[in-house]
């Protein structure tokens, strides 16, 4: 920077030197003054003229390039930040100033690959004007690196301020340091160590904490840092009463409701992020913020600074309470949106969606879908979720479906009762439903049904939108055991599980299982709604949507048993695309022993999308010698 300064100075200070010259076809008139004689008059009109002044030549901008010798690390570091650099191409760099570059290179650089850990470089520089073109050279051994040789951590404050609370973890918060004894010695990464240490702390139990003073001392010699940091905790925090900004159309219950945090309860922004989550999740709100309210904080802070003090460590002498502070952005009440799709399962897709976020103090989503091969229309209802965490709802629907021959019409009326977290959702819904069902030239067959069931989903995952570790599963155990609404009484159990597991740097081993039953006396008077049918997409590729069941004439239609599972290895050669293999199995039947799964496998192209994975098949089914494409977003569960 002081050597672009002085670059800019010289340039300047010629600037204001030049004076622009006299054009040379005119010569300055003679002047006389008070006092001038006739005869000294004459005299200076025969004397010569004087010289005109010649301006000195202007000096040429020079073009030059620039060649580093330096690994490539340290190469890139220097072509993004050395003034040789940044000023190639400017017109207004002549060759004096290109030297002054070239001189000063060595120091520049000496400095900036210090801040990868290189403090005892040999750097040499120089410039070669025997071809057209200068070419400036700078030379970079960067000799031994700088390690970490030790680091002090010392922790002030940290002490339970409550009888009987829990201390704090020492060890642990140092174990957290991201710069440990043996590392490069990196700037970047010593401003990330503290930066990141404090963040950590601030979201356990002291949001206040602050780097009081830090240091590293490098020894050139040894080729050895010694850090030290201290890091004050503040006063320890405890949540204070709910503040909500931002509310205008809609009722307070809503946000009220859905908060699990207690006046008095120890800070967690855990706590804090779960609580925003689930404001999220409610439809409600375009954005949601939640924190503390530091207003206090802040406003002694700023008092400290204009009286000269600067931040002083805050007096730790008991707990401090901060309420809780929500901003919201409303949603627009009304909103309809349309979209086109296409599925290799069910076709072409149209859809036009409607949400009202107060109709009669409730929400509500109604959505209508056109597909080639299914069409529906449903509309549901949902109440502001209750202080102890449920969400209630009551809904209709309607279902048309045209598949393997089999013509399904469904009407249903629902009521459900959700509860849990996006990791443990648990969720009971009652429904009353009628179905008319046509297989070729049959009689349309007309069923009923009212089944209460349960349903829990446990989430185990490191991203609920591109999962590379963890597992997802899923029961759902239903049952219509008394004669009313019900033609056939029955119980149901499925099972459906994901699981991920990294192979190496760049793979992914994914299994996938499922299994159903159900139990009655007479399947045939059980909506196939609750029977099973395989194959497609998302359960047994090579072979179509639902193709693998129980054949009643032209007609696959659906079993008492499912069974599918699924073994697949990612490979992502250059995330984030990737390549798969796979080998799929499954069946559908109405005896268990009738269970003999057919096999798919085939090769996929993998692509990780902002929205989730997106993946394309391409699938051999051995029952039926063909080949199938299979496209798919996200993973459906």
């Amino acid at each position: 920077m002081l050597t672009v300064n002085a670059l800019c100075a010289s340039v300047g200070a010629a600037a204001q030197a030049h004076t622009p010259a006299q054009p040379q076809d005119q010569v300055p008139a003679p002047t006389t003054t008070t006092g001038q004689t006739q005869k000294q008059l004459q005299e200076q009109e025969r004397a010569p003229a004087a010289p005109i002044p010649v301006e000195a030549p202007e000096q040429r901008a020079v073009r030059y390039e620039v060649r580093i010798e330096a690994p490539r690390n340290l190469r890139e570091l220097l072509e993004k930040n050395l003034d040789l650099e940044r000023w190639r191409g400017n017109p207004r760099v002549d060759l004096e100033q290109l030297q002054r570059l070239v001189r000063n290179a060595p120091e520049e650089a000496k400095t900036l690959v210090a801040t990868e850990g290189y403090y005892s470089p040999k750097i040499s520089s120089g410039l070669d004007t025997s071809g057209g073109t200068p070419v400036a050279r700078v030379i970079v051994d960067p000799g031994v690196p700088v390690t970490v040789g030790d680091v002090d951590i010392e922790l002030r404050g940290f002490v339970p301020f409550d009888k009987g609370s829990a201390p704090v973890d020492a060890a642990a918060l140092r174990n957290r340091w991201t710069l440990p004894v043996g590392a490069r010695f990196r700037t970047a990464d010593w401003e990330s160590a503290k930066r990141g240490m404090v963040r950590q702390i601030a979201q356990s139990r002291f949001p206040r904490a602050q780097l009081i003073d830090s240091s590293a001392t490098v020894d050139p010699d040894t080729h050895r840092a010694l850090l030290k940091v201290v890091i004050d905790s503040g006063p320890d925090v405890h949540f204070g009463a709910l503040r909500i900004e931002g509310l205008s159309r809609y009722r307070p219950e809503i946000i009220e409701n859905l908060n699990q945090i207690h006046p008095g309860d120890q800070y967690s922004e855990a706590a804090l992020q779960a609580l925003q989550g689930r404001l999220q999740d409610t439809g409600y709100f375009s954005s949601v913020e939640v924190s503390v309210d530091m207003s206090s904080a802040l406003r002694t802070q700023v008092n400290e600074l204009n009286q000269g003090q600067g931040a002083q460590p805050e007096a730790s002498s008991g707990p401090v309470t901060m309420p809780v502070l929500v901003r919201v952005t409303e949603n627009k009440r009304k909103n309809v949106s349309v979209g086109l799709g296409y599925s290799t399962n069910t076709g072409a897709r149209a859809q036009a969606n409607y949400d009202d976020l107060n109709v009669f103090g409730k929400r509500m989503k109604s959505n209508v879908l056109y597909e080639q091969l299914r069409q529906q229309a449903r509309a549901d209802f949902y109440w502001p979720t209750t202080t102890s965490g449920y969400s209630n709802s009551v809904g209709a629907g309607y279902d048309r479906e045209d598949v393997r021959g089999q013509i399904t019409r469904t009407t249903s009326i629902h009521a459900t009762r959700a509860w849990g977290s996006p990791t443990l959702e648990r969720s009971l819904r009652l429904e009353a439903l009628t179905e008319q069902l046509t297989i070729d030239d049959l009689p349309t067959r007309r069923t009923k049904a009212l089944p209460l069931t349960f349903s829990i989903t446990r989430r185990a995952l490191d991203s609920l939108v591109l999962p590379t570790r963890g597992y997802i599963a899923n029961l759902q155990l239903g049952a219509a055991p008394l004669p009313i609404l019900t033609d056939e009484p029955f119980v149901r159990l499925y099972l459906r599980g994901l699981a991920y597991k990294p192979l190496g740097p760049s793979g992914t081993l994914i299994l996938r299982g499922e299994f159903g039953a159900v139990g009655s006396k007479d399947k045939d008077k059980v909506p196939s709604t609750f029977l099973f049918r395989a194959g497609g997409d998302q359960s047994v590729r090579g072979y179509g949507y639902q193709q693998l069941g129980i054949p009643v004439g032209s007609a696959i239609t659906g079993g008492r048993y499912l069974i599918t599972a699924s073994t697949e290895y990612d490979y992502w050669f250059k995330p984030p695309w990737g390549a798969a293999v796979f080998v799929d199995a499954g069946n559908a039947a109405d005896n268990f022993s009738d269970l003999k799964p057919k096999v798919g496998y085939g090769v996929g192209a993998r692509w990780r999308s902002p929205v989730g994975p997106v993946a394309v098949d391409l699938a051999y089914g051995k029952a039926v010698h063909k080949v199938r494409l299979h496209f798919s977003l996200g993973f459906t569960f």
